[in-house]
C-alpha cells in the first residue's frame, strides 16, 4: 500500500519547490510569469527572518506536491491567520488525498499558531479546485474583491508619482 506523507521543506528542496511552481504556472496558463529561480527560492523561504513556510507531500517517498503559506493578521479577530499562497499536486497524483492531507496538515499548523482563520484564493475558472475546497467545508469570499500593485506601477506609486 502506497504511504502518503507531509513534512516541512527545507534549504535542499529548492529545485523541487521551483519545479512544483513551474508545473501550478503551466496550469494556470501563467509559466512566463514565474520569476522565481532556485536562488530566489531559497533565498526567500529557507533564509532567516523569512516570513515563508513550505511543506512537501511525498508518495513513498517521491515529492508529488506542495503548499507555500504565511501568516498574516486579522484585526477584527486580533489574531493571526494562515495564507496559503500556493497548493498544488502533480496532475498524475492527484485524487489519492494529497491536496486534503496538505490542507488539513496547514489547519492543524493555524491551530497550533493560534490563528484565527486559514485562508486561500483560487481562480475561478478553476472549478476542479473549488469544487474540492467547498467539498471539504470551505466558503469562498465572493463580498470581496482582491487588489494588487507591482512592478513599476508599484514602483512609482511608493515614489508618489
Amino acid at each position: 500500500m502506497s504511504a502518503l506523507s507531509i513534512r516541512t521543506a527545507v534549504k535542499d528542496d529548492a529545485a523541487t519547490i521551483l519545479y512544483f511552481i513551474r508545473e501550478l504556472a503551466i496550469y494556470e496558463k501563467a509559466e512566463h510569469e514565474v520569476l522565481a529561480t532556485e536562488q530566489t527560492i531559497a533565498e526567500s523561504i529557507f533564509t532567516e527572518g523569512s516570513h515563508v513556510n513550505a511543506l512537501i507531500c511525498e508518495l513513498d517517498g517521491k515529492a508529488i506536491g506542495i503548499a507555500i503559506y504565511f501568516y498574516n493578521y486579522s484585526t477584527w479577530l486580533a489574531k493571526p491567520g494562515l495564507y496559503l499562497e500556493d497548493l498544488y499536486v502533480s496532475q498524475e497524483y492527484r485524487g489519492k488525498g494529497a491536496g486534503k492531507l496538505l490542507l488539513q496538515k496547514m489547519a492543524q499548523i493555524a491551530l497550533d499558531k493560534g490563528c484565527g482563520r486559514f485562508e486561500w484564493s483560487c481562480l475561478d475558472w478553476n472549478k476542479p479546485s473549488r469544487d474540492f475546497y467547498e467539498s471539504i467545508g470551505a466558503v469562498s469570499q465572493d463580498e470581496w474583491v482582491g487588489y494588487r500593485m507591482s512592478g513599476k506601477t508599484l514602483v512609482d506609486f511608493a515614489a508618489g508619482k
